[in-house]
């Protein structure tokens, strides 16, 4: 079995890294890293490197996929045309096909979420949604169909686990939660925005605040592409929202009822 992961410029490293050391327990499986060509990659901490094994040429028909988010460059991957072109080529064949965080927002770009349930990290329920998924926030997993997507980052080994029990069997699965001693017992409860205290909250914000001014300072051109690949990721939401809510396409479900 064939598993293609992708990575790519800006990824977090979590969202794939957790998920391929549970899915190589799967008997037989065949892991890639996939991106444009072969090579070093470098993570949204700027200093973490991973590498790309196989490009997409390479890796024309894998029986999973899995795309995992980014915390730097959402915008910017979810208009690669190469990969959004390969996503929905290979999704055509695929068993699986599966996203960690912010790796669903791009699967909704490729326009293979359409209409179906999916969930991402929380901060960007908002996006998913304009991009035609219907938005979960309360699950951890959400599977639909060969499609099954994960919340944010640390989600990417519940999403892993979930799938080695659909396809090696719940042994399987149990055995690689082991292997990997996951056992949550975190010594905070602030990992939901629902558990999250304001204060919480706060310091998450001004995180982001300090990572894009980071990104801006050492990466400027990065930080413009990424601007304004979400200025156009915005522009893109907001005209399919005016289309779905014209009054010309309101008279035509209207006249279709009436027949």
């Amino acid at each position: 079995m064939q598993i293609a992961i992708v990575v790519y410029p800006g990824m977090t490293a979590l969202d794939i890294v957790g998920p391929y050391e549970v899915l190589r327990c799967i008997p037989g499986a065949d892991l890639r890293f996939v991106w444009t060509e072969p090579g070093p990659v470098i993570a949204d901490s700027g200093v973490f490197v991973m590498a790309a094994t196989h490009s997409f040429d390479e890796t024309p028909a894998p029986d999973i996929v899995l795309i995992g988010g980014s915390g730097a460059a959402s915008g910017t991957i979810a208009k690669n045309q190469q990969l959004l072109e390969w996503l929905r080529r290979t999704h055509e064949t695929t068993q699986w096909t599966a996203s960690v965080c912010t790796g669903s927002v791009v699967l909704a770009a490729a326009g293979l979420l359409d209409g179906k349930p999916a969930t991402t990290h929380w901060s960007e329920m908002s996006v998913l949604k304009g991009l035609g998924a219907q938005a979960i926030s309360d699950k951890r997993i959400v599977h639909t169909g060969k499609i099954v997507t994960g919340a944010g980052v640390s989600a990417g080994i519940d999403l892993a686990l979930w799938l080695v029990g659909r396809i090696a069997g719940d042994d399987v699965a149990r055995a690689a939660q082991l292997v990997i001693e996951y056992d949550p017992q975190p010594p905070y409860d602030s990992g939901s925005l629902q558990k999250a205290t304001a204060a919480t909250k706060r310091s998450v914000a001004a995180f982001v605040g300090r990572e894009a001014k980071k990104l801006a300072v050492t990466e400027p051109r990065a930080f413009l592409r990424e601007t304004t690949a979400l200025s156009e990721l915005a522009w893109r939401i907001a005209v399919r929202k005016a289309r779905r809510h014209s009054p010309g396409r309101r008279r035509a479900r209207g006249s279709s009822g009436a027949a």
